[in-house]
């Protein structure tokens, strides 16, 4: 046991060496090669961001469409979200053991398959169905983070995961205006087409361009790991998002949330008893490791409420106090300056990163999205001023969403930055979550008559965004417990 205890630290070593980023493939990839790589694997980030939250939209339609009930069009998202959850991990981890490049094509595959099976049907367990494959494609952009963040050219490497990770918010903000534009002029099956055909361009333009990362842990796959996980996060995300059709009082949301809180604390035991953890729970208690996944939940839970809080809130009755009565496309396309932002600003956030570091920089972007919140709040009289508190909202969640994975990357071992990005980008998903359950709640319980109709009153939507702004400015105070490693150190 002494003699096993003495080589531990250097087997670590020979580890981290043989896995380290290589030089090799960054020295041989010129500019224009390196810019064809960022391209398809960007637009596979953005396609995978679009299909999350491009049949927001258009769920009050489905239901006479499809001949079926509100309940059943809401596992459309509901069963994507469950997908999506277990995927990002558990592909996560296998791509630092089997090859990031491997297992991004295998998430955009999933993103094919399911846009083709709810392209060609009305059938609504099929469509549930296809949506659920389509969830697995989550995984794609922390796998895309860590890929790029290996084959790219070392001066490119923070502009372009600033790039992939800001496509979480751009993709949900293209997708409503996008969906919004098809209710109005042709049958949502037009979606999944469009999120069909860019998946395929992704798909081959990876296949054909993109090398696969150097070096990788290998191990076996953690079976058991793998399904108390899924369960737990199942069981955690389920009661969340019925929530407002089971309402709070329900035993199943209570029963479900209990079943998550045991299945956890069973994983996390099981984690630290094997050779080969699906989560190396040892990195993830690293305080910078702690700190910028609790902000992660928090900017996952502003931005999320950003949406749900800005078309609807636009397209209200203007007798509702505060809504100007416009259509789905241009309560869709409110939201589409502050994903313009979120894509413009992510190099000049890979540029503070590199100046101020990456605590600085995410705290900077919570404070610009707790300013926007707090303009949504006084300043709402006209459609531009919701349009532009909106968009400052965006300017922040780039900043922010930007600075995450190079936190996540500095702070984590080279063979196992797939698992730590995606267990990331589960914290994101876990704030969108808890915002839809709660600012659901909360719009559905202060309400105001409109003619025969409820919809929610401006003090619902006023406390949703202080609880956004309250979040946002948390999260800054999170990560300036951070200390700053220099870039050469990182």
């Amino acid at each position: 046991m002494a003699y096993r205890c003495a080589v531990l630290p250097s087997v670590r070593k020979k580890k981290l060496a043989m896995t380290a980023p290589s030089a090799s493939v960054a020295a041989h990839t010129s500019s224009r090669r390196a810019t064809l790589e960022l391209f398809v694997v960007g637009l596979g980030a953005l396609v995978v961001a679009l299909a999350q939250t491009v049949l927001i939209p258009v769920l009050s339609i489905l239901p006479a469409d499809l001949d079926t009930s509100a309940s059943n069009v809401n596992w459309l998202l509901t069963s994507t979200l469950l997908v999506a959850a277990v995927s990002v991990p558990i592909l996560g981890r296998l791509g630092d053991m089997f090859g990031k490049r491997r297992m991004l094509l295998v998430a955009l595959g999933a993103l094919i398959v399911g846009s083709l099976i709810t392209s060609f049907s009305d059938h609504i367990g099929v469509l549930i169905v296809g949506r659920a494959i389509q969830g697995a494609s989550a995984a794609a952009i922390p796998l895309g983070i860590s890929l790029l963040a290996t084959v790219m050219p070392r001066e490119r490497v923070g502009s372009s995961i600033a790039l992939i990770s800001a496509m979480l918010g751009v993709g949900g903000s293209l997708g409503l205006p996008l969906a919004g534009f098809v209710a109005e002029h042709a049958d949502f099956h037009v979606l999944f087409w469009i999120t069909s055909a860019a998946g395929i361009v992704a798909f081959l333009g990876i296949l054909l361009i993109v090398p696969e990362a150097p070096g990788r842990s290998g191990g076996r796959v953690d079976l058991v790991g793998a399904a108390l996980l899924a369960a737990g996060l199942v069981c955690l995300l389920l009661p969340l998002a019925q929530s407002s059709s089971w309402g709070w009082d329900d035993v199943r949301v209570w029963g479900l949330l209990a079943a998550a809180a045991g299945l956890i604390a069973v994983f996390g035991w099981s984690q630290t008893r094997i050779d080969d953890p699906l989560v190396d729970l040892r990195a993830l208690r690293r305080p910078p490791i702690v700190l910028t996944n609790a902000a992660s939940i928090l900017f996952g839970f502003a931005l999320f409420a950003s949406f749900i809080g800005t078309a609807s809130y636009v397209e209200a009755p203007e007798s509702s106090g505060y809504g100007f009565g416009s259509s789905l496309l241009v309560g869709g396309l409110a939201m589409l300056p502050g994903g313009l932002m979120m894509l413009l600003f992510a190099p000049v956030a890979a540029r503070l990163i590199g100046t101020r570091g990456a605590p600085q920089t995410l705290a900077l972007g919570a404070l610009v999205v707790a300013v926007g919140f707090a303009a949504r709040i006084f300043v709402h009289e006209s459609l531009w001023q919701v349009i532009v508190g909106s968009t400052i909202v965006g300017v922040g969640t780039g900043i922010g969403y930007a600075a995450m994975p190079s936190l996540i990357n500095t702070h984590t071992p080279p063979d196992e930055t797939g698992a730590a990005n995606g267990l990331n980008t589960l914290f994101r998903s876990l704030g969108s979550s808890l915002a839809s359950a709660i600012g659901g709640s909360i719009l559905a319980g202060s309400t105001v008559i409109v003619g025969t109709f409820a919809v929610p009153s401006l003090d619902a939507y006023r406390l949703i965004f202080a609880l956004c702004g309250a979040a946002a400015v948390l999260a800054a105070a999170l990560v300036m417990l951070i200390p700053h490693r220099p870039a050469a150190a990182a």
